[in-house]
């Protein structure tokens, strides 16, 4: 009988090459919550809590405090020998604590990685339908960090010559400058690059209306515009929505099942970002996907400021449940070098997932 034997926690602070800026933070490192759990045959599974606080309200100090004091009691010695133990042992992180949802993606993943391990097979296989639809290679976007509106262009142009065919701007810093900085990274790479727009709560919903306005007026062939108001306000999202053209996503708005079910009651919104750090679960994830495209809405999954690790059991979610657009999982892609051996991979706009074992990661990077 294979048991849940130990787990631990470390934390990471990698380096970007670029900070990060969107109209909530500036980060020039990625800093997350490394979770390894140990089965009782000496398998180790993998998985990642990124602190955000601005985001989740999550830090290291938060999601360590949780999984060591909450979750790792509530796992060890827990049977994990197949697929219905795994199940069992997600439930029980769901159930042990309120929220903390990073700290308990963290440590599901880890349950999934293991359990894919001890199969020979990987992440994406355990939540698949169809295991023979596996994608092994996968598009991301890359996100353009808010900015004046050259230097925007500049950047704009430098990632379309490392391979990215989709730009996500960050905009809601100025309502007021927002279109010419769209209309001015449009210039630089012209009508065949796919550019989207994510808000991060950066507008009310008057400016909201106004700016997606004008951006239609301007015919700047922009895909969507995430998030355009504040988390809560879902009503405010259906109200932007109704009142304009573009699709628009909810990201900060939907974090778990029940928010997804208020954004389709509401018809709020277009388009979902589900990511594992809202929901806390691969599976819960999986099924936000699944419930999403039954309801008509199109998806994207998304990452945190998340290394190696997290972007890459979001990755393994990708690859099992497809989404309907580009999905969002570029953030391990800013990191000077990953934390872990192994893991995914990135080549240009390219992921490849891991096939086999698990999320494929072996160790920590000896960075002595």
């Amino acid at each position: 009988m294979t048991t849940v034997a130990r787990v631990t926690t470390t934390t990471s602070s990698v380096p970007l090459h670029t900070p990060f800026v969107t109209a909530l933070r500036r980060t020039e490192t990625t800093d997350t919550v490394v979770v390894t759990v140990t089965d009782s045959d000496g398998r180790t599974g993998w998985g990642e809590a990124p602190q955000v606080w601005q985001v989740t309200g999550e830090s290291l100090a938060s999601a360590t405090a949780c999984i060591e004091q909450m979750l790792a009691p509530a796992v060890t010695g827990h049977r994990l020998d197949d697929r219905s133990d795994l199940a069992v042992a997600a439930a029980v992180v769901q159930r042990a604590v309120a929220r903390n949802f990073g700290a308990k993606a963290a440590v599901d993943a880890a349950l999934h990685d293991l359990v894919a391990q001890a199969e020979g097979t990987s992440v994406a296989v355990l939540l698949a339908a169809r295991p023979d639809g596996i994608r092994e290679v996968l598009t991301t976007d890359v996100t353009l960090s808010a900015g004046a509106a050259d230097a925007l262009a500049d950047t704009a142009r430098a990632r379309v010559s490392d391979g990215f065919r989709t730009l996500k701007m960050k905009v809601g810093t100025d309502a007021s400058t927002d279109v010419q900085r769209v209309a001015s990274v449009r210039d630089a790479v012209g009508p065949d690059v796919a550019i989207r727009l994510d808000a991060n709560q950066g507008w009310t919903r008057e400016e909201a209306v106004q700016v997606i306005r004008a951006l239609e007026v301007a015919d700047l062939g922009v895909e969507f515009v995430e998030q355009p108001v504040v988390a809560d306000d879902v009503e405010g999202l259906a109200w932007v929505r109704e009142r304009v053209g573009l699709p628009v996503m909810a990201d900060e708005s939907c974090y778990g099942p029940f928010d997804l079910e208020r954004i389709i009651r509401l018809d709020a919104a277009d388009l979902v970002n589900v990511k594992l750090a809202k929901c806390g679960s691969l599976t819960v994830g999986r099924d936000m996907l699944r419930r999403a495209h039954d309801a008509g809405l199109r998806t994207i999954v998304g990452s945190m400021m998340e290394s190696h690790v997290g972007v890459g059991a979001a990755a393994a979610l990708v690859a099992a449940e497809p989404t309907t657009e580009v999905s969002d999982l570029d953030a391990a892609w800013w990191s000077v070098s990953s934390p872990v051996i192994g893991g995914i991979t990135y080549s240009g706009n390219q992921i490849r997932v891991p096939s086999t074992d698990g999320l494929g990661i072996t160790g920590f990077v000896d960075r002595a």
